[in-house]
């Protein structure tokens, strides 16, 4: 069975997210949606903090029903969840050529840290590049109804 990571903060996991999941499906037997705790992302949030566990619910409740996709926190580092869960392979989306630039560095590190581990980019389709986590944030913030922009089955 060929298993790959796809981690990400995923504050909130949008339709973008589950886009790249689907298609990451064709190709990998398994998915583990890993949701790191990053301390230099500008999040209140602390290692299985509430926030990161409703995170988890709200992703889960996405995938009840695929059995080929599980969710769980994590704390260390990525080539180390990797391990644990025998992946072959860690899945990135990539919408710009910054987002490019920050994966191929975190490549290039994981391959260094483990045995080395590729990671396979997915770019996003076009209707969905301009689509990232943080914009639903300010939106949310604002009042606005972000929910075409959150899979259907996710808690709002």
């Amino acid at each position: 069975m060929k298993t790959a990571l796809f981690t990400g903060t995923f504050n909130p996991f949008t339709i973008g997210h589950a886009d790249i999941v689907e298609r990451a499906l064709k190709i990998f037997d398994k998915i583990i949606i890993g949701i790191g705790y990053n301390p230099d992302k500008e999040t209140k949030d602390s290692f299985l903090s509430p926030e990161i566990e409703a995170r988890v619910t709200q992703i889960r409740k996405v995938y009840e029903n695929d059995p080929r996709v599980v969710v769980e926190a994590y704390s260390d580092l990525t080539v180390d969840l990797a391990k644990r869960h025998n992946a072959v392979a860690i899945v990135k989306g990539v919408r710009s050529i910054k987002d490019f630039e920050y994966e191929r560095d975190q490549a290039d590190f994981n391959k260094l840290l483990s045995d080395g581990l590729d990671t396979i980019l997915f770019y996003s389709r076009p209707e969905l590049s301009a689509l990232s986590s943080s914009m639903i944030r300010t939106l949310k913030m604002f009042g606005k109804d972000v929910s075409q922009f959150l899979p259907k089955q996710e808690l709002r």
